[in-house]
């Protein structure tokens, strides 16, 4: 065993000196969409990919930016093409969002960073604008300066209603977006190593079950964004509960339960370009067999990807996704295991028309983070096995892809859609 993995460590070594030689070539070209397909320069865009939430808080300090490299390097040479990562940190340790419209430049320098990073290895980043909890800031942090500025605030759910709070969402919306990056001398909203725009990470609304208060928030927040770009594709960030626009979808939900969001209705608006949802079977469903939650999980892909394709007439992303080392009955293999289960339903499907587009494992980290850990953390470099299912599914979207059909292209503004889902 210890000398397969000196081999797996050997040949990666020389993988990822062939990503350092091949990042020269840079990425140029925008993300776009054709019907129900992410495309890029006119074929097909599936894709494996990973999340990455601590890059910009590393990345703020010099002596850890190291990480962020190692991680982005790790990653490409691995053969994932996408990292989710988040555009914020509002309130606290290391702040980009001091206070409302204050920013500190040595962190928005950390983000530059990685963008420069990420467009050297090849791997296109997706930004959260903003956090559903208070980790980083968030919801409770925004409600909070609204209230320290005199506002009435009665809760967290105030955040997609009170015109201070949006006023403030907006303004950082805007100041990322038209950041001017200090290393690439690109404005972020002109830069094609950005795949897209989420809204949110995870929406909830405690306040209105129905989802409907939170479409209202989607369809305002989406039409600013696009308001200011248009070459970007946007996403909701959602986890992928469904709500009150169709009854008998609520069924689908983990135990029946209503968090807010509407899939199907938070999806439709229109400049909201792709869908995304989330998979936590391990936390949604305690107490429930191993194989039961598995079996959810798998029915849970199949509902979003025919409500996506027939319904939405979107692509789908699966955006978060992962098997935690705290379970009970956890091992390695399991983890494998599942994890390639999950790929081999994004593949199936992705072939079925291609309308869902790729997944993003939670998470990816650098070695030497093991203060981060979560349960999830995969550290390519050290974790062979992990990382040969990976680098699997990722040969095989890009084989699928090259074989792949699809229509004319448009980029993320509504007008410019054309083309009809297969």
């Amino acid at each position: 065993m210890a000398s397969i993995c000196l081999i797996f460590l050997a040949m990666f070594v020389v993988s990822m000196e062939s990503a350092v030689c091949q990042s020269t070539v840079s990425i140029q070209s925008f993300v776009g969409i054709s019907g129900s397909q992410l495309v890029l320069d006119g074929s097909p865009f599936l894709f494996t990919g990973f999340n990455s939430y601590w890059m910009m808080y590393l990345s703020s300090d010099a002596n850890d930016r190291q990480k962020v490299s190692a991680a982005l390097r790790e990653a490409s040479a691995a053969g994932l093409t996408v990292c989710r990562t988040w555009a914020f940190a509002d309130g606290g340790d290391r702040a980009l969002q001091i206070s409302p419209g204050t920013y500190d430049e040595h962190v928005f320098q950390g983000l530059d960073f990685i963008i420069s990073e990420a467009k050297k290895y090849g791997i296109r980043l997706i930004l959260s604008f903003v956090n559903n909890y208070k980790d980083y800031g968030g919801r409770p942090q925004y409600a909070q300066w609204a209230k320290n500025a005199g506002a009435q605030i009665n809760g967290d759910g105030d955040f997609y209603t009170n015109q201070i709070i949006k006023a403030y969402y907006k303004n950082h919306i805007k100041t990322v977006m038209t950041r001017l990056n200090t290393i690439t001398r690109v404005a972020y909203k002109d830069e094609p190593t950005i795949m897209a725009w989420e809204l949110i990470n995870e929406p909830r609304c405690e306040t209105d079950p129905s989802g409907k208060t939170v479409n209202g928030w989607v369809e305002e927040m989406a039409s600013f964004v696009k308001s200011i770009d248009s070459k970007h594709l946007l996403g909701t960030g959602m986890e992928g509960f469904y709500g009150d626009s169709v009854p008998e979808r609520k069924q689908a939900n983990p135990n029946s339960i209503q968090v807010g969001t509407d899939f199907i209705s938070n999806h439709l608006v229109k400049d909201i370009d792709f869908a995304s949802i989330h998979a936590y079977p391990d936390v949604w469903l305690t107490g429930k067999s191993e194989d039961e939650q598995f079996r959810f999980l798998l029915s849970w892909l199949l509902n979003h990807w025919q409500d996506a394709r027939h319904v939405l007439k979107k692509p789908l992303i699966l955006g978060e996704f992962g098997k935690s080392s705290k379970g009970a009955v956890y091992t390695l293999d399991k983890r494998d295991t599942y994890i390639g289960n999950v790929y081999r339903d994004v593949y199936r499907y992705a072939r079925s028309g291609g309308t869902l587009s790729g997944s993003l494992v939670w998470q990816v980290m650098a070695p030497g983070m093991e203060s981060y850990y979560d349960g999830y953390e995969i550290v390519l470099s050290q974790s062979p096995s992990t990382t040969a299912v990976m680098s699997r599914q990722a040969r095989a979207l890009g084989a699928l892809a090259g074989n792949g059909t699809h229509g004319p292209v448009r980029t993320g503004h509504r007008r410019h859609r054309h083309g009809t889902p297969p």
